[in-house]
């Protein structure tokens, strides 16, 4: 039965390495298609909040799910904030683009030339902010990347964290950069999605416009920012209960099978050799408006 596959899902765990020798953290599980490869990569990076208590098994269903459908999922594991993980600005952020920088020492038939970032919540930050860090300095936490990515998907993400802790001053924003943006306005010039477009990558945003727990307004924030500054985004919008903010990471949702489409559109247009077409137009259709 499907909940039966779920769960078992939900409780592989994958080949679990170490990308990092300072924390019990620093480690990820690579899960693996059948066949000789090279596979394409999609890097899973769970939400929470930025803190301890939500770690990484939340996202061994989509991880199952995209092994299914032929693709490697390297689920990270990151310092967080709470529980003596010492993360927050700015271990989080190193962290991050250690885990993706260390595909490039696996051993394993992956095509590091087709990787692509998906993140949930706090993680949609996360992956909108690896996919722009061909634009930080050199002297950057995550900087000098060795392992580039072509596309991120943030999934009901916190885009733009200045706004975020506008809104918000006394909220989690504020413990995870060490303050408010006009306290430390350099680490949000380098932490901040919303201050680092156009990324390199393509992009797609799905959000639930009815999400009480982060706002459509990030999603729909940073799609102008990036837009405006000439950077490829797709913003998929899903109306009432489908959109709720913890629906993004079950393989059966709204938001998974638009992302789903958007992959494998791309994948296609790679294989021909050209861009992909649009997915906004078959994602609108089964999940909601486009803003």
């Amino acid at each position: 039965m499907p909940s039966t596959r779920l769960l078992l899902d939900f409780l592989t765990p994958g080949q679990s390495h170490r990308y990092g020798d300072a924390h019990r953290c620093q480690r990820a599980e690579l899960h693996l298609p059948p066949g000789s490869g090279p596979h394409r990569v999609v890097v899973t990076i769970h939400g929470g909040s930025w803190s301890a208590g939500v770690s990484k098994p939340v996202m061994r269903g989509l991880a199952a799910s995209l092994v299914r459908q032929g693709y490697a999922a390297w689920n990270i594991e990151y310092r967080r904030l709470g529980r003596g993980q010492n993360g927050g600005w700015p271990t989080t952020f190193e962290d991050v683009a250690a885990a993706i920088d260390h595909l490039d020492q696996l051993t394993a038939p992956l095509d590091l030339d087709a990787v692509t970032i998906y993140g949930h919540s706090a993680g949609g930050h996360l992956a909108l902010w690896a996919a722009s860090r061909g634009r930080l300095p050199e002297d950057a936490p995550g900087a000098r990347q060795r392992v580039a990515a072509v596309a991120a998907v943030s999934a009901a993400g916190v885009c733009d964290l200045a706004q975020t802790y506008r809104e918000a001053p006394g909220g989690v924003v504020g413990l995870l950069m060490g303050g408010g943006p006009d306290e430390v306005p350099e680490r949000y010039a380098v932490a901040d999605p919303i201050a680092l477009v156009p990324p390199a990558a393509e992009i797609l945003l799905v959000h639930g416009t009815d999400d009480v727990t982060v706002s459509v307004r990030r999603s729909r924030n940073y799609a102008a920012a990036a837009r405006a500054a000439g950077a490829d985004v797709e913003l998929v919008e899903i109306a009432g209960e489908a959109g709720r903010h913890r629906s993004h990471i079950l393989p059966a949702s709204a938001s998974w099978a638009a992302v789903t489409r958007w992959l494998q559109a791309r994948a296609d247009g790679a294989t021909r050799g050209d861009r992909a077409p649009s997915a906004a137009h078959t994602a609108a259709t089964a999940t909601g408006p486009l803003s």
